[in-house]
């Protein structure tokens, strides 16, 4: 009741598979035009929460024969660290049913940021520049560092390059520090932006609400188990209200079910990255709920 503004459609089904996901698609994929790519966090070997790769390859199959799975190399030195090591993990986790980009492979390109208060530009892996539209298609959890991790987190730090971009969102200018809390989410979505302006109308989202640790999909073997009961697949073309039903759906739970999520959305201060989208005019956060 204290939310502004326009509404966006959102869609939401509870069917977690391959055809539910193919399903809630089909009702967000008419601006997906051109050659496709679709942004995936692919995971470090053997991670046990990630999206089912037969749901994606069913996906990719029946609704975007031409597409690619497009990812970056990472800033932590971890299984996806360099070009060589993160081809490996590809092949070791299980994506080999379609073409996958690493994007930074062949060196960044910078990208504007409109309005950006921390940053004006982002460095993303130029083969970005292949593309005319995006799928961002994110497996929906808990962060260390951003609380949680959703469709934002999936463009910004997923398409930043690993050796260049993803330092310019998480590392001051200056001192070098490492912020964490509020600044570092609104340079979060600050990056995000680059890459919602990159693509204009020709982007979508897709939030899967499974396996959602506390911890993300870069932890691997080593995220804590999920706590929060499996909820079902939130979609729609409005990246701020596609993030903002998938915490309010974890919000609306029983306190037991949702607490080990909320207490580390809310201590990270996750909820600035909601708030900021908003101010950066990046989406609405009203929504009509459509069940498919």
């Amino acid at each position: 009741d204290q939310r502004t503004g326009d509404k966006s459609v959102v869609y939401f089904t509870r069917d977690l598979s391959a055809q539910g996901l193919v399903s809630i698609f089909r009702r967000v994929s008419g601006a997906l035009t051109g050659k496709v790519a679709v942004k995936v966090h692919t995971g470090e070997q053997h991670g046990p929460n990630i999206i089912p790769r037969s749901w994606v390859k069913a996906l990719m199959e029946q609704e975007l024969p031409g597409g690619t799975i497009v990812e970056t190399n990472t800033y932590y030195d971890g299984d996806r660290y360099t070009t060589e090591k993160h081809r490996k993990t590809l092949e070791v986790n299980g994506w080999t049913f379609c073409p996958v980009d690493i994007m930074d492979e062949d060196g960044d390109v910078s990208l504007p940021i409109p309005g950006g208060k921390w940053l004006t530009e982002l460095s993303v892996g130029k083969h970005i520049l292949n593309y005319d539209a995006m799928l961002v298609l994110t497996h929906f959890k808990g962060h260390t560092v951003g609380g949680f991790g959703g469709s934002l987190k999936n463009i910004s730090i997923g398409c930043a390059s690993g050796k260049l971009g993803k330092q310019q969102i998480h590392q001051l200018p200056g001192d070098g520090t490492w912020p964490g809390g509020p600044l570092f989410m609104e340079r979060m979505v600050e990056g995000g932006k680059a890459i919602t302006n990159h693509f204009g109308q020709h982007i979508t989202y897709i939030n899967v609400l499974r396996n959602m640790s506390v911890d993300c999909d870069c932890a691997g073997l080593g995220a804590a188990a999920p706590t929060t009961p499996d909820l079902g697949i939130i979609a729609s073309t409005d990246i701020l209200a596609v993030d903002q039903a998938s915490v309010d759906m974890v919000y609306a739970l029983p306190e037991a079910q949702r607490c080990d999520l909320v207490e580390r959305i809310e201590s990270r201060s996750g909820l600035r990255q909601l708030e900021y989208m908003k101010l950066q005019g990046m989406g609405n956060n009203q929504y009509d709920l459509i069940t498919v």
